[in-house]
């Protein structure tokens, strides 16, 4: 599959997650936010999802859905959230189809690189960041800027 750009209508999926299924089309009309990490419980990717958590207020004002999507099964995401008190909805892209489709899984690795992916509310791809060697992440701030630069939303 050729690589995604901005501007380019976003892959629509459907993942299982820990708030239950999510499906990318059923949400037209908001901005979504999509962490893709490499995986749960890992140093960087602990650091990043308690980052959200401990700064909950701000996310909840970005205006936007945010999930994370890893390759992980549910019971990975399930143990995940639970020992961190995640708040942030995790989502299991168990065989890489979502990761695959936005270009951001490495077949080497096995695992989805350190990606955020802004689809705006006609459901367009709005901004793409990859941390390429993943040791660092998008925190609230990042996403807050990231969502600033997008043009207001549509009524």
């Amino acid at each position: 599959m050729s690589k995604l750009k901005v501007g380019d209508l976003a892959p629509d999926f459907t993942l299982e997650g820990t708030e239950g299924p999510f499906t990318l089309s059923d949400q037209r009309g908001a901005r979504v936010v999509l962490l893709f990490y490499p995986g749960d419980g890992t140093t960087v990717c602990t650091k990043q999802f308690c980052a959200y958590r401990d700064t909950q207020a701000e996310m909840d004002a970005l205006g936007a859905k945010v999930v994370g999507i890893s390759v992980q099964d549910m019971a990975s995401k399930e143990a995940f959230k639970a020992k961190h008190g995640l708040t942030t909805p995790l989502l299991a892209d168990s065989d890489s189809s979502v990761a695959t489709r936005y270009g951001v899984y490495t077949e080497r690795f096995k695992l989805a690189k350190r990606t955020v992916v802004i689809i705006d509310e006609t459901g367009r791809i709005a901004h793409m960041h990859t941390n390429f060697l993943s040791l660092g992440f998008d925190d609230a701030d990042d996403l807050k800027q990231a969502l600033a630069k997008l043009p207001p939303k549509t009524a």
